[in-house]
């Protein structure tokens, strides 16, 4: 059994946010339908590293599980099928600057009247209110105008993109799809559709922890830390003997105590040391000074051996050749590898797990207009001759 399936949704977006959003729909049965121009295709299909069936390992990636259709959406007769198609769907998802999709005749308030029961996620750069709606914006600006860029890199040193991914536009992705969720609850209850309303920046301002509280009350900036962590210590990453990199997280002063007997330096975890969080906070680069000396003079396998014995939470920073190489992952089977227009292809696999209703990844990002007969003939009625007549004229 699928958890959504028998539910429709109508991708209307580009590049990541709305798209990854689909996406999530779709792992988990939900028929989504892909809309894009006919001739040229989704950005995305020409974003990343390209391969011979002439779209990128990114669109195999992240259009997976869709049905691709083309629609001329600048023709009269293509916004007509526009609205035919979202009328049928129980979501509809587009991440475009707020008026775009006014311009084909599919505002919140026609979608309604056409479908009462019809959610529209919208995610755009800032959101379909204030001074900043109209602006443009991708994951980069989102980065920071949210608060997240400032804090990234190491102090004094120019602030850095976390990760060097798009992560605004993933995290949006998920919190559109939760609203989605909670839309289609509260549809059961009420009988009717809404628009779910997301600001690209507003998904990573969302995880900043107690970073607003903090300013509105102490009037504390936080500026950059490098690898360590506001609030805890020893928290950061150290470099062992052979040249590894290894997080260490003391996150509470039981670890801490743990961390200290498997250095063999019980004293360090005194009261009238650093047994409390507080000094050793204030005391930060005196304790990463000590820490790193103990793991620099080991090989990074005994650092982990030891911290594992001692129950202290550590882990190597994996470059992607390690991801492929770890047992957890693959125990785990969170990379799978299917076939697929550019031959086999190793993907990220479906997460959260359920125990019922698991996800699954039926295939890989599809060729431009390749569902167009199956949804034009079974969700909108046309004959072959219309289809045709469509397709010789441009309108898909």
């Amino acid at each position: 059994m699928k958890a959504l399936e028998g539910l429709r949704v109508l991708d209307l977006g580009t590049f990541v946010a709305g798209p990854f959003c689909a996406t999530i729909l779709a792992e988990f049965g939900a028929e989504v339908i892909k809309v894009e121009p006919p001739g040229v295709g989704d950005s995305l299909r020409r974003f990343g590293t390209e391969t011979d069936c002439g779209d990128t390992l990114m669109w195999l990636t992240e259009s997976r599980n869709k049905k691709c259709v083309s629609l001329n959406l600048k023709d009269p007769k293509g916004q007509e099928m526009l609205r035919q198609l979202a009328a049928s769907c129980d979501i509809v998802v587009e991440n475009f600057r707020p008026g775009v999709i006014e311009k084909w005749g599919l505002d919140f308030d026609t979608l309604h009247a056409l479908n009462p029961r019809t959610i529209l996620v919208r995610i755009s750069a800032y959101g379909q209110n204030g001074p900043s709606r109209l602006k443009p914006g991708f994951a980069r600006v989102a980065h920071a105008f949210s608060g997240l860029s400032y804090l990234a890199g190491e102090p004094g040193r120019i602030p850095v993109t976390p990760g060097s991914t798009s992560l605004a536009d993933y995290g949006s992705g998920m919190y559109g799809a939760i609203g989605a969720l909670i839309a289609l609850q509260a549809r059961e209850k009420t009988g009717r559709g809404q628009c779910v309303d997301l600001a690209l920046y507003e998904s990573m301002f969302r995880v900043l922890d107690e970073m607003v509280p903090v300013y509105h009350k102490l009037g504390k900036v936080r500026e950059r830390m490098g690898a360590n962590a506001v609030n805890v210590a020893p928290h950061s990453h150290y470099r062992s003997r052979d040249g590894r990199w290894i997080a260490i997280a003391c996150t509470n002063d039981k670890i801490f105590k743990r961390f200290a007997s498997v250095m063999n330096q019980p004293e360090l975890a005194s009261e009238d040391r650093w047994g409390r969080v507080g000094p050793r906070v204030a005391a930060v680069d005196e304790v990463n000074q000590v820490v790193q000396e103990w793991v620099g003079m080991r090989n990074h396998d005994e650092v982990l051996a030891l911290c594992d014995q001692g129950e202290v939470p550590a882990s190597l920073l994996y470059s992607v050749a390690d991801i492929f190489e770890d047992e957890q992952y693959q125990a785990r089977e969170n990379i799978r590898v299917m076939d697929s227009r550019a031959g086999e292809v190793a993907v990220p696999n479906v997460i959260p797990k359920l125990s019922e209703t698991p996800g699954a990844l039926e295939w890989l990002g599809e060729e431009l207009g390749g569902h167009n007969d199956e949804i034009f003939r079974d969700v909108l009625g046309l004959s072959v001759a219309q289809i045709e007549a469509l397709r010789v004229s441009g309108v898909i």
